[in-house]
């Protein structure tokens, strides 16, 4: 066990609202996190103490927004933030947890055996490589990947039509929102706003911006790509072009 474990503090009384009989999950959860996470350099030693409040809670209240029995994609999931706490949560959603790094991916398939989640599936890759090879799913969520211009860019696509993006963002969301406007719109974005979610759970609450899109996620360039993707995957299950027969 590392030093920074013995810092994980017992979970708050809100964790047991949020998680209700999956909270012993949601515990070994985070020894885990507090202890090969750290170890593996999937967080810092310094988040420990904040576990709960800054991370599994912090992620667990972006169901609020999250329509029953969805399909969802957490793009760059990291150590498993927000995907697998939104899980544990609500085993009501599949969840895909799309992770380009082996060690992060290495990490993540051992959570998911440990704590059986049985909604939960790993994907090593980028959201650009795995376009027109994933089913198209309903929501899209990340938390800390990357400004959110550049987030819609990759996630967007991966929607179904009429599908959201659902982001954990901090204090700048809004400033985020107004920079990337035009280009949520020509990603085939149709509505965007912040919410604030997790009201008596978390302190401060959390921030989500949501992304609504319409009849083609992710614009001109995306449909060409997953067409693209479509053929080639054609073309791998029936080489030659031979027609079936």
């Amino acid at each position: 066990m590392t030093e920074a474990a013995a810092e994980l503090p017992v979970p708050p009384e809100a964790a047991g609202e949020v998680f209700g009989d999956r909270l012993a999950d949601a515990v070994r959860y985070a020894e885990l996190l507090a202890d090969a996470g750290v170890r593996r350099g999937l967080i810092g030693p310094r988040e420990v103490p904040r576990l709960w409040e800054r991370h599994l809670l912090n992620c667990a209240v972006l169901s609020e927004v999250i329509d029953p029995e969805v399909s969802v994609c957490d793009v760059g999931s990291g150590a498993g933030l927000p995907g697998i706490p939104l899980a544990l949560a609500r085993p009501d959603l599949q969840i895909t947890l799309l992770e380009p790094l082996l060690r992060r991916t290495t990490f993540l398939e051992e959570v998911v055996k440990l704590l059986g989640l049985e909604n939960v599936t790993v994907v090593r890759g980028r959201a650009e490589e795995v376009l027109g090879k994933l089913p198209p799913v309903d929501v899209v969520t990340a938390r800390a990947v990357a400004p959110l211009e550049r987030l819609a860019g990759w996630g967007l696509p991966l929607l179904r039509p009429h599908g959201e993006m659902a982001v954990l963002k901090g204090d700048t969301a809004l400033e985020e929102l107004k920079a990337a406007r035009a280009a949520l719109s020509r990603l085939g974005a149709v509505e965007a706003h912040v919410v604030q979610v997790g009201e008596g759970v978390v302190d401060p609450m959390s921030t989500v911006v949501r992304v609504l899109v319409g009849e083609s996620p992710g614009g001109v360039r995306a449909a060409t790509r997953k067409a693209k993707a479509a053929r080639a995957n054609r073309a791998t299950r029936n080489p030659g072009g031979r027609r079936r027969r």
